[in-house]
Order: C-alpha cells, then structure tokens, then sequence
C-alpha cells in the first residue's frame, strides 16, 4: 500500500558504550547454540539449560557438585594434592598459576564424598574451566585415590568427566594415568563396587580411552560431544565426510556406547534410583 512508505519504521539500535559499561558483567549469557539471551540468574534456576533450545551449558566442578550432592553434605578429599612441573616444561608453571586464577580452582577434578538423595556416595568432578580439564598426574592421582577410597569404605563411585584428553605439559606421566585410573577400577568393579560414569561436553581423547567409558553405567547429558579424536583429525584420515551429529551423546546412545542420555533436570532423580537399586541390608551397595 501507498501509506506504508510513510510508515514509521523500528530499528534495532546498539547501545552506547557508555550504556554496556553501566551493564554488571555476567548479568546476561548468550546461548551458544540459538543465540538466545538469557538472565543469569534465570539461567542458573533452570541449571544452566536454555530455555529456548534446551542446550547444556557447561559446568563447573562447584556448579555440579551444588546440583547433585545434598546441600551440606560434601566432604572434600586432597584438596592440597596439585599439579607440578615435573618435566620442566616451558612455560607450564605460569600456565597453571593462570588458570588456577582463571576458574578458582586448583586442579581440573575436585573429589570427595556426599549424599545424594540420602545415599552416601564417593564423587570425582572434573571442570573444563581448568586447563580445559586436561588430565595430568594429579589428576589421575585424585581420581585413583578417590576410587580407592570407595572401595574401601564399600561406597559407590561416581565420576563426572570432562576433559581435552592427556596433558601434553606431562607427556608420558599424563598418559601413564589412564593405566593407573583403569587399573584401580578393575580392582574396585571386581570387588562389587558400583561406578556410575556420567560423560558431560566435551569428553575426549585419554579420558574417554580410560575411566569414563568404563561405568557399570555410563550416562551423558545431551548434545555432549565425546569420542577419541577430534572429528576435523577423523575426516582428514579417513577422507570422508561424517554425520553431523557425529560425537555426540546421542549418536553414541544410537551405535551402544552409551545406556541412557539424561536432561540435567532428570540427572539427579536418576542417580537416587540407582543408587536405591544397588543399596543392600547394611547399606552397602554392589555393581551390575
């Protein structure tokens, strides 16, 4: 229609710079995947899951911990136990002080044992916000030491993972753990302990060749992308053009890999049925 050239139009406008500056940071987060806006403290109602596109916002290792143990309840083991320099390499001793200031963490997997819903359980929490939750030795270490603190205390086990892969700061030390985590849950599986594994985004290269896949259950949040190699280094060797959904969580579930993809709302709930099946007289609990 003629009148609609006269019709007055509404623009988007950027706000000042002055305008950003009066904005607190961390008031907003953006979706990654949608775009969608979101309040910060909506967000963290919802446990960091977009409203929109029900995309999983990575957590950190506190984050998590709130969201699984009962309120209270936690009881950290080695918080002093840190990564070092063993093999002096350049640069590794600032690196780790930067990312300790960085997440407010001192190591990439904080442990200890809690309750969840009632049921006394040994976790091992690991955080991508340090040092994109890299394992090296004191990782590997950590997470040994937590094992074998389940078994002896005939507790269940739970690890949450994420991680790059293998601390290349460490090279072989870093590799060595994931014979030394493997080894320790062979030991504590075949004394009828029971290890729940959830894989959350990203879990790659020796963390997934080691203890993560190794659960009487291994869960994971959806969209969680997991696997060995990356999927650029896969294409380039075997030239050849793989499925978008490659990696994820549910291509995974789709091709036996996993038994069960759970939304972050339904996370807890299914670990307390869990640990109710596998609770006996005396409460003790036994693996699958």
């Amino acid at each position: 229609m003629f009148k609609d050239l006269f019709h007055k139009k509404k623009y988007a406008t950027v706000p000042s710079e002055s305008t950003r500056r009066d904005i607190p940071e961390g008031l907003m987060n953006k979706c990654p995947k949608c775009g969608t806006i979101h309040y910060s403290k909506e967000l963290e109602k919802n446990l960091k899951v977009c409203s929109s596109c029900a995309y999983h916002f990575r957590l950190s290792a506190p984050e998590r911990l709130q969201m699984t143990v009962d309120e209270g309840s936690f009881v950290e083991y080695d918080a002093e136990l840190v990564s070092e320099d063993p093999l002096e390499f350049p640069g590794y001793a600032g690196k780790l002080e930067q990312q300790a200031q960085k997440s407010g963490l001192r190591e990439a997997v904080v442990t200890g044992e809690g309750t969840i819903g009632g049921y006394p359980a040994v976790l091992a929490v690991m955080s991508f916000n340090y040092f994109t939750g890299s394992m090296g030795s004191a990782v590997g270490e950590k997470i040994t030491r937590a094992i074998e603190q389940a078994m002896a205390k005939k507790l269940p086990l739970l690890i949450f993972s994420t991680s790059s892969g293998a601390r290349m700061q460490e090279s072989i030390l870093s590799l060595m753990q994931m014979a030394k985590t493997s080894a320790a849950l062979a030991k504590f599986q075949g004394d009828g302990g029971l290890y729940i594994s959830v894989l959350t985004d990203p879990t790659f290269g020796g963390v997934s060749a080691s203890f993560a896949m190794l659960g009487d259950y291994n869960l994971a949040e959806p969209g969680a992308l997991v696997g060995f190699a990356g999927r650029i280094v896969i294409e380039q060797t075997i030239r050849q053009k793989l499925p978008d959904n490659f990696q994820t969580a549910e291509f995974n579930l789709q091709h036996g890999q996993l038994d069960k993809v759970i939304a972050r709302k339904e996370l807890k709930p299914t670990l307390v049925k869990l640990l109710d099946m596998h609770t006996v007289k005396g409460g003790a609990t036994h693996g699958g």
